[in-house]
């Protein structure tokens, strides 16, 4: 049965409003890719562009890491940190999904049930639907509903699977990467590539055996890869999760490096860059779009003369894009 189809400008203004199931729906609409979607990011922009522009709007906060380290505990720390100092929070955790089925667990809301009642926060689980990056396709869009509804900080939880999921670092203004004790040295930590990523590193679980050597293992790669003209130096803050241990010290950072971004062209830098990224994203996507639906018999066609050995794909390649 096709869904109906949503007033557009009404689930808006509910949405700026805190009616936390007009923000549902206007991030499926974003997550189905829906007809309307230019509609919701049209209406969205009169809320999002005003404070872009002057460097206010929401701080999204990137938290990734290796699985294990305590990345879902850390954001439910953080959202109850946030919330006593009367912050308005929205929450993505990204879900890996099923190569099979597509489906995701979205099982980072069980971990963050404290909140589940409280109007000042959103969580939403958003499944990755195999986009590579640590990220959904859909991050972007579901940010700027999260950013138009009034959300004074944002945090995106990544899925942290592997060694690629560093995508988190293009859209947000901060970005926290958590290790733990036991959860690989600082080699590893360098091959992930989240040594240039980071603004902030967490230690969480520091009250492990081996939380020190780690600690000490970071400092000591990233005195190796840090920018020598880059003015911010990210700290190590250690934390205990599970106890709200360091918390507090994690969100003084965050503010610190909230203050660093503003007081620089940095923050401008980072917002252009991510709009850039998600502009060729959009334009890549309709074109692909568009261009299947043109080219798809020619395209069966130089595929077997590229299988039969008639044509090398790049002469293929030539071959379609002239017509």
């Amino acid at each position: 049965m096709a869904r109906r189809t949503a007033d557009i400008p009404t689930l808006v203004s509910r949405a700026r409003d805190g009616d936390q199931r007009s923000v549902a729906r206007l991030i499926t609409l974003v997550e189905d890719d829906s007809g309307q979607l230019r509609e919701v990011m049209s209406a969205l922009s009169t809320y999002v562009a005003p404070d872009r522009t002057a460097g206010k709007g929401a701080q999204i906060i990137g938290l990734t890491g290796p699985p294990g380290v305590g990345k879902s505990t850390s954001t439910s720390a953080l959202v109850g940190a946030l919330r006593s100092r009367g912050k308005r929070v929205g929450v993505l955790a990204i879900d890996p999904s099923s190569p099979f089925t597509g489906g995701a667990l979205l099982g980072d809301r069980v971990r963050m049930q404290d909140h589940a009642l409280d109007k000042g926060v959103y969580i939403r689980s958003m499944a990755s639907r195999g986009h590579l990056g640590g990220l959904s396709v859909a991050t972007p869009q579901a940010l700027r509903v999260l950013d138009a509804a009034g959300c004074d900080v944002i945090l995106v939880e990544t899925v942290g699977v592997g060694q690629s999921e560093v995508e988190v670092a293009s859209m947000a203004d901060t970005t926290l990467v958590l290790l733990a004790p036991g959860m690989g040295d600082g080699i590893q930590a360098a091959k992930a590539g989240i040594l240039e990523i980071g603004d902030i590193y967490v230690v969480n679980k520091s009250d492990r055996d081996g939380a020190l050597q780690l600690r000490r293992e970071l400092r000591s790669m990233m005195s190796l890869s840090q920018r020598a003209e880059s003015a911010w130096r990210a700290p190590i803050i250690n934390t205990v999760a599970t106890e709200k241990d360091g918390v507090e010290e994690l969100l003084d950072a965050i503010g610190a490096h909230w203050e660093h971004l503003h007081s620089s062209e940095e923050l401008q830098r980072r917002r252009l860059q991510r709009a850039r990224v998600e502009i060729e994203a959009i334009a890549l996507a309709s074109y692909r779009r568009s261009w299947r639906g043109l080219a798809g018999v020619g395209l069966d066609d130089l595929a077997s003369q590229v299988v039969a050995g008639a044509l090398d794909p790049y002469a293929a390649a030539d071959a379609l894009i002239t017509g």
